[in-house]
């Protein structure tokens, strides 16, 4: 089988292509023909790596696991003699988290994986970028406990996570507005945004509001200028934070009393079912800017890198 390897940190240019022979999935493992990946920020903060910290959990020197990637959608083409939730056949999509592996054509998976079936009504492609956006704007949300009415801001909004974000924060009721280049205001009001702002306008001086809830998509703006903009009592999210910000964040949080979250998401199968009805319903819609194949994996790591894409980038794994 193909797989793509980066066997050292660093630029996009460490990805090679290799063949690898087919994995025999254990007992409790399903086999999944691997139809489409994404490459999502954690993906190329793993490979860089970004934060440093990353080579504690991933590898001191090198990645300790060779093949990147976390987001899935395929075919299960091979079970385990103790599996009972998946037979061959079976449409699939989900997250390998830790574990990676998903920039192959197979995967060797536990059965009890956050990994649900894929509905008719949703694509691979989808499905594959459902899982890394999607579970993680609502692991977020659900950690503001947000509520009707609620004012929201999202910056880096057309972002993969900031297109999840509007869509889920106006499923729970709140008014949201969407911070992004004006390039990208039809798309985030086509996802339900109630009001657009650009950049410039977020760090006006002459933008005094506040929020309930700022939600910091990508890690570009200061937590000064997003706590200037948070009502009293308010919750700050930092999805995109740096290992600084997140110990000056804690300080924060312990020092002022703020309510601050960030930090690894709880991936949960509860919460994928979720996107998956939602998307099958079309309450949700996942936004797709591009799809690369495999063997250009180097090209899209790179265009994902540099901070402009729409939504979510895909991997076409087969052709």
């Amino acid at each position: 089988m193909k797989v793509i390897t980066a066997r050292k940190y660093g630029t996009p240019d460490v990805f090679r292509l290799e063949n690898w022979e087919i994995p025999s999935p254990n007992k409790d493992e399903i086999r999944i023909k691997n139809h489409n990946s994404a490459v999502n920020s954690g993906d190329w903060r793993i490979r860089k790596p970004d934060p440093k910290v990353v080579r504690l959990y991933f590898g001191i020197l090198k990645p300790r696991k060779p093949v990147l990637g976390i987001s899935f959608a395929g075919v299960v083409d091979a079970i385990g003699e103790n599996v009972t939730k998946f037979q061959i056949g079976d449409k699939v999509f989900g997250s390998t988290g830790m574990q990676m592996g998903a920039y192959a054509e197979y995967i060797c998976i536990k059965e009890s994986s956050v990994m649900t079936t894929l509905p008719k009504e949703i694509s691979f492609s989808q499905g594959a970028a459902l899982s890394f956006g999607g579970l993680t704007a609502l692991d977020f949300i659900q950690k503001c406990k947000i509520q009707k009415k609620q004012s929201i801001i999202i910056y880096g909004a057309s972002s993969s996570v900031g297109t999840a974000a509007i869509q889920l924060a106006k499923y729970f009721g709140a008014v949201v507005t969407a911070v992004c280049s004006p390039g990208n205001f039809p798309l985030v009001q086509s996802l339900g945004a109630d009001s657009v702002m650009d950049y410039k306008g977020f760090h006006a001086d002459s933008h005094k509001k506040t929020y309930d809830i700022v939600f910091e998509c990508v890690g570009k703006s200061s937590i000064s200028s997003n706590l200037n903009h948070l009502t009293k009592g308010g919750v700050l999210v930092l999805v995109g934070a740096s290992f600084k910000d997140m110990l000056q964040a804690a300080w924060i949080s312990i020092s002022k009393g703020i309510n601050i979250k960030f930090g690894p998401i709880s991936e949960t199968l509860e919460n994928l079912n979720t996107l998956a009805e939602l998307t099958k319903n079309g309450d949700f819609t996942v936004v797709i800017d591009k799809s690369f194949p495999l063997e250009a994996l180097s090209a899209a790591h790179q265009y994902v890198e540099a901070g402009h894409k729409k939504g979510n980038v895909v991997i076409d794994v087969i052709n």
